[in-house]
């Protein structure tokens, strides 16, 4: 009796030693199963985590790849930068040579032309002198053209003798000091004095001042010995327009030129009967 009680108290805590192996063992695998399941959730995380690496991975080697290739673009290009100011360096080169060479033949131009300058002034002066001689060569033909005619004109229009008082070819008269001209004719006859006014080509202030002097009666200030006398003003070329005549006429001056044979006086009834 005492034996199987032992025995049984010895079975009951057997099992009770079972029973709570058992249930520490079953703690173990759920608490083991949470560990599992949340290190499977770990692992998922993890996995999901490289997988977004291993994409931004793959975006940053595309990236990598698309630096690179512009870099290698960008490379090309300053290659050819390079190459371009290389030949633009060549060319302002080639540029400030030909700078040099234009400034050299500028100057040379320069004194050539300054040389040229010179000869054309001297020319000119020559010429102008020459012109100058000729001009007043010219004046003088005209004059000893005019002069012997406008007498000839003195004695059959105005009435002058064959013997005048006084006449002559330039004439130079001083009215006050410093103040000297020359008279291309003057004929002086008793109560008449010819004025002539000669020139080689008319111009219109050649005529507007012969008829000033003529009004303002300057010729009697050079020629006082003939104040009082009558003033026959001729202007006298070889060639008169009719515009010309005409204007000698309204200012009441004899016109004389040449006519079919010789010098005539063109306008004398129409200014004694103006």
């Amino acid at each position: 009796m005492g034996n199987t009680t032992e025995r049984v108290d010895r079975l009951e805590e057997a099992l009770m030693k079972l029973a709570y192996a058992q249930f520490n063992t079953e703690m173990e695998i759920r608490e083991l199963k949470g560990e599992m399941l949340a290190f499977k959730n770990e692992m998922a995380d993890f996995k999901n985590e490289m997988a977004e690496f291993k994409n931004e991975m793959a975006d940053f080697k595309n990236e990598m790849l698309a630096f690179k290739d512009e870099m290698a673009e960008f490379k090309n290009e300053m290659l050819a930068f390079k190459d371009e100011m290389a030949d633009f360096k060549n060319e302002m080169l080639a540029f400030k040579d030909e700078m040099v060479e234009f400034k050299d033949e500028m100057r040379v131009f320069k004194d050539e032309m300054a040389q040229f300058k010179d000869e054309v002034r001297r020319d000119q002066r020559a010429m102008n002198k020459r012109w100058g001689e000729i001009s007043n060569k010219m004046g003088t033909i005209v004059e000893d053209i005019i002069y012997p005619s406008v007498r000839r004109i003195a004695r059959e229009h105005f009435g002058a003798p064959e013997d005048m008082e006084f006449e002559g070819q330039r004439i130079k008269r001083m009215r006050l000091v410093g103040d000297q001209r020359e008279f291309d004719g003057v004929f002086a006859w008793p109560g008449h004095v010819l004025l002539l006014e000669a020139k080689a080509t008319v111009r219109p202030e050649y005529l507007e001042a012969f008829d000033r002097f003529v009004q303002e009666g300057a010729f009697f200030a050079y020629f006082p010995e003939y104040a009082g006398r009558r003033l026959i003003p001729v202007f006298s070329a070889l060639a008169l327009s009719e515009d010309e005549i005409a204007w000698l006429t309204q200012h009441r001056l004899y016109a004389v030129a040449m006519g079919e044979d010789a010098m005539e006086l063109l306008n004398g009834e129409a200014v004694e009967a103006a």
